[in-house]
């Protein structure tokens, strides 16, 4: 059975989080902060690649760098899945569940909160640059370039999904397939870049699925 959102959504307004004050701001991110961040690191580490830090053929280098943007939509697609909408029992699990994820489906349309703050974010690059690192060795660079700007490319998706009018053109889906996330089946439809892997993990709506059939 479909998971339904267990608050109002609020399509209007926002939620204050913490009473602290600093805290409270580093929980508001403009979504365009992570966005030129990461952006140029990726452009570094392609730079860095291209300047002899690997031996490989321009071309080896964008397959590695396409890859590592497929990758990255998986690992949002698990991270949404089992990180954000894990499975909260008790109530100090389902008050950290709200604080980490919960917020932004009561308050779809804030601004402030539609991408991760970089304080946070910037500690999950290091352990993926470290983990390609050790995966890959001299081939991490291309593949972790692609990998963060597959994430830059997403919190635009997301950004745009939640702040602009549903397009008509074949970006659509990707409208429509986040807004069945949202809007009273919180358990299915994770992912937001790439819908595809809901496809293969069967995490497709129901309605969807009937109505494409």
């Amino acid at each position: 059975m479909e998971k339904k959102q267990p608050f109002e959504v609020n399509n209007k307004g926002s939620k204050t989080m913490f009473k602290n004050v600093v805290l409270e701001k580093l929980t508001r991110t403009h979504f365009l902060v992570p966005i030129v961040l990461y952006s140029v690191v990726s452009l570094y580490c392609m730079w860095v690649a291209n300047n002899g830090s690997i031996d490989l053929v321009w071309w080896m280098q964008l397959l590695l760098y396409v890859a590592g943007i497929l990758i990255f939509t998986l690992v949002e697609y698990a991270i949404h899945r089992f990180v954000f909408h894990f499975n909260a029992e008790t109530e100090q699990q389902q008050k950290i569940q709200y604080n980490i994820h919960g917020v932004h489906h009561e308050y779809p349309r804030d601004k402030d909160r539609l991408v991760m703050p970089p304080v946070i974010s910037v500690f999950l690059a290091l352990f993926f640059y470290f983990l390609f690192f050790f995966l890959s060795g001299k081939f991490h660079l291309p593949l972790f370039a692609g990998f963060i700007e597959g994430y830059c490319v997403y919190l635009f998706i997301h950004y745009a999904i939640h702040r602009f009018r549903t397009p008509k053109n074949f970006l659509k889906i990707l409208w429509k397939h986040h807004s069945l996330h949202h809007y009273g089946k919180c358990d299915t439809a994770f992912a937001v870049s790439f819908p595809f892997w809901d496809y293969v993990f069967n995490t497709m709506p129901v309605s969807q699925k009937t109505k494409e059939s």
